[in-house]
């Protein structure tokens, strides 16, 4: 990592550029999967299936396999993924919101509901990492929305199946269509439907940087919605002289592990925390199976010292990261301060990676900056809000005044007629119209 100390204000955007991604090269690679998928459907599944991921295999998974898989993984490992379950549907069920009724003027009530978006589709990386904890984190919501149908697609390994952690996430969700289809083909298959693969109205979930791609591709054309551009992951970490340097390093990693194409920050009040750091992501990553991976990702991340708080809350709300931890004593004093984050972890003792699997919060969040004017997925990512209004004829004749004014006032006269004929059947001497 390289290390920048006090950096002024305008060379932060240049140090804090992400991995720049070939964005044009990425769709002229993607363009023909989308359309074989168009217009091959299943056949074309079958035929990236065996290039891609050297799978042979049925497109879809028996429900018996994902009734059986809790038996087929260990004991310890379904009892993390039931007590995950349990942390992300208990926070997630605290975002319903039930109809409130709000009279804006005697005899007017307008109200809102949310009803769950009939068919979702969600996306599971599985190719370096099976990532089943991202099972929990959509079909949760889903569940709870009231999502009439959930298609889940992975990509299956070369040797024929998906993974079993990820069939035993669905199983607590309810999710019963799981498909083994990976990459921007699995995107396109619920974008347009095939012989196997339903249609779906919105797309969910994390993926490679082709994955990313078809999901925005697809939904510039109005083919589905997705939930938010979500690409290589990231993470900024603040921290004051006093937390563990090994702490810090470890939250680095974390991230850093994901891709090559991943980033971390570290911002630190002085230039030896900065040095411990360093020397405890050298100790940790001979430790580290993935290694390799995370060492690419360092080599595009960054370190600073910044001995001003205020000017480093100020870097950080500019780089709008993912992921943001506050490692200091003092972070619950800059809480109402952060700005741009897709999710905070505060204090010495809450890793990252509790948001990543069980804490309760949601793990898929905006990257590369999006984290400006996205949030990340909640219940609210699953349902879609309708308003109502009803108005009495007591309301109507105190409020169609001011509509008749207004619509006159753009020149939309038949707006205006609306609201005059029905004043005219509630006068006692309507005026002939």
């Amino acid at each position: 990592m390289k290390v920048f100390i006090e950096p002024a204000p305008d060379q932060w955007a240049e140090l804090l550029a992400r991995p720049v991604l070939q964005t044009q090269d990425l769709r002229a690679r993607i363009a023909p999967i989308i359309e074989a998928v168009r217009q091959e459907g299943d056949a074309a599944l079958l035929h990236f299936n065996r290039r891609f991921d050297g799978y042979e295999g049925a497109l879809q998974v028996p429900v018996h396999a994902i009734e059986e898989a809790p038996k087929q993984i260990d004991a310890s490992l379904w009892q993390a993924l039931q007590q995950a379950y349990a942390n992300i549907r208990a926070f997630h069920e605290a975002q319903k919101e039930e109809p409130k009724i709000i009279e804006t003027m005697p005899g007017v009530r307008c109200w809102r509901r949310s009803v769950g978006i009939e068919r979702v589709g969600i996306y599971v990386p599985g190719g370096t990492a099976p990532l089943f904890s991202t099972v929990l984190m959509l079909g949760v919501p889903a569940q709870i929305a009231g999502c009439s149908e959930v298609v889940l697609c992975t990509p299956a390994s070369a040797e024929g199946a998906v993974h079993p952690a990820i069939l035993a996430a669905a199983s607590l969700c309810g999710i019963r269509k799981i498909f083994a289809v990976g990459g921007a083909q699995a995107i396109a298959a619920m974008a347009f439907g095939t012989e196997s693969i339903p249609k779906v109205d919105k797309v969910f979930g994390p993926g490679n940087q082709y994955v990313t791609a078809a999901k925005q591709m697809l939904s510039a054309e109005g083919i589905i919605a997705i939930d938010l551009p979500a690409g290589p992951s990231e993470v900024a970490v603040w921290a004051d002289a006093q937390a563990p340097a090994p702490f810090l390093a470890a939250d680095l990693l974390s991230q850093a592990e994901h891709g090559p194409d991943s980033q971390v920050i570290l911002v630190c009040d002085t230039e030896a925390q900065v040095q411990a750091v360093l020397q405890a992501i050298e100790k940790q990553l001979s430790q580290l199976p993935r290694a390799g991976i995370a060492r690419e990702a360092l080599r595009h991340s960054r370190a600073f010292v910044m001995k001003q708080p205020e000017q480093a809350l100020r870097l950080l709300n500019s780089y709008a990261p993912e992921h943001l931890i506050i490692a200091r004593q003092d972070a619950s004093r800059w809480v109402n301060h952060v700005t741009h984050a897709g999710s905070v972890f505060l204090g010495y003792y809450t890793p990252e990676s509790a948001g990543d699997y069980a804490s309760g919060t949601n793990h898929t969040l905006p990257t590369n900056g999006f984290a400006r004017m996205y949030s990340g997925v909640s219940l609210d990512s699953f349902v879609k809000k309708i308003t109502f209004q009803e108005i009495s004829a007591e309301g109507l004749q105190k409020l169609g005044k001011t509509i008749g004014t207004m619509a006159a006032a753009e020149g939309l006269d038949a707006h205006r007629l609306a609201v005059d004929v029905r004043l005219n059947a509630l006068s006692p001497n309507p005026p002939q119209l």
